[in-house]
């Protein structure tokens, strides 16, 4: 896609006739038989104007890229910066890369690089390893539910990890408080071919029969807004090691979720589709709704890892089961040791976020009455307290166990 330099006077989005059902469509349904190469093409082939997004650093190949903050941002800055980045995730490019996003924290990277490794050949040994959705059986090296399995291999690592301002910053960005982190450690191989080109869970993962039962308001404005997908660089990753292959726009095509599959849309994707390199530390950050595809590992000598993230909203269901009352408690005496060593409140905030429950429902609310509000309290804000009034493991352990016991039905 060619990017070409322009104002914010000149620049507005178009109407797209194609993201509003009532006027291209006589039903509330769409249909596989709809897909229109040339509308898709009416929706994608616009520019990325860096006035429009005056907080990014430079437009790389219709991507937006941003420097990470070098200090911790006022709330009113970190609020204009998420506004600015939810806007890039839909009426943008649906792509941002954040370059440096652990620049301060290449060594915690690299612990949690060593602790996949470490898992990896556990899993191995044990006969498991995972494959991937959308490549070749043994193309790579996959560890399904790393959230968890790091919590409980490296808790110290862990919570150092996700104690990045970044990754909260973008997950609140796109799906407010209390989302759900899942990851997945991917390592590609020299030699590892390309994915295929795909949109992301939830419609992402059905066939086209099903995603027909779905209404168009489902396709456009609910599906897309329930999950953030994202990736942290683990290495540096030239172009010739295959870092994601995206096409800038493509989520603003109402019928995407069933013209992926479809070869007039893969061959536009193969010729129009752009990368961007990435250094060790950097993130990128994108709407599930995007077509994407990892790339072609054509190197000789480099395995690329990257944590690839699939961050979901509080309202929606989160792809992979994570027992997340074992990983509070793993990471429990590390989150007490963080908070006595002077770490932030932030930090604290960041690392809870991504390890417990932060929405206080589904419960049972016979049991599990609120007291003070109108909701009872998260596994998330247990754990913060148990932080804040320095509990010890067991009392976390049966305060856990009592919190479960309240959401069952009987």
């Amino acid at each position: 896609v060619q990017v070409q330099p322009c104002s914010r006077a000149q620049h507005s989005i178009p109407h797209m006739d194609c993201l509003n059902p009532q006027k291209r469509h006589r039903t509330g349904w769409l249909k596989e038989s709809d897909c229109c190469l040339e509308a898709f093409k009416s929706a994608v082939e616009q520019q990325t104007c860096l006035n429009d997004f005056p907080l990014a650093a430079e437009v790389t190949s219709g991507i937006l890229v941003y420097n990470a903050p070098s200090r911790q941002l006022a709330p009113n800055e970190a609020d204009a910066l998420a506004e600015e980045w939810a806007r890039a995730f839909s009426e943008g490019p649906g792509v941002i890369c954040i370059r440096g996003a652990f620049a301060s924290q290449l060594q915690d990277v690299d612990s949690v690089t060593a602790a996949f490794y470490s898992i990896i050949e556990q899993e191995k040994e044990a006969g498991g390893g995972g494959g991937d959705h959308f490549a070749k059986p043994g193309a790579n090296s996959r560890i399904w539910n790393a959230l968890e399995k790091l919590a409980v291999h490296s808790p110290e690592s862990f919570v150092k990890y996700y104690s990045n301002p970044v990754i909260a910053l973008a997950a609140r960005a796109w799906l407010g408080p209390n989302y759900q982190v899942t990851s997945q450690a991917n390592v590609v191989r020299p030699g590892g071919e390309a994915q295929a080109m795909h949109r992301d869970y939830h419609l992402g993962f059905t066939t086209n029969s099903v995603a027909e039962q779905y209404p168009a308001h489902v396709h456009a404005h609910v599906s897309p807004l329930l999950t953030l997908q994202g990736a942290v660089a683990h290495c540096d990753m030239p172009v010739e090691t295959g870092p994601t292959i995206y096409l800038p726009h493509s989520q603003k095509y109402e019928l995407g979720y069933l013209a992926w599959r479809r070869q007039e849309f893969k061959e536009y994707f193969g010729k129009h589709s752009v990368q961007v390199p990435l250094a060790k530390g950097d993130a990128v950050f994108f709407n599930p709704a995007l077509f994407h595809a990892a790339g072609s590992n054509i190197t000789t000598d480099c395995q690329r890892m990257a944590n690839l993230l699939q961050i979901s909203s509080a309202m929606g269901r989160a792809m992979e089961t994570v027992d997340r009352t074992r990983v509070s408690l793993a990471i429990f005496p590390a989150l007490l040791a963080l908070a006595r060593c002077g770490g932030t409140e932030e930090a604290l905030a960041n690392a809870i976020a991504a390890s417990a429950e932060g929405y206080a429902f589904p419960t049972n609310l016979d049991f599990d009455k609120p007291i003070g509000g109108l909701a009872p309290e998260s596994q998330a804000d247990k754990l913060k307290r148990a932080v804040a009034e320095g509990w010890d493991v067991d009392r976390l352990r049966v305060a856990l166990r009592e919190w479960e016991s309240r959401r069952c039905s009987r």
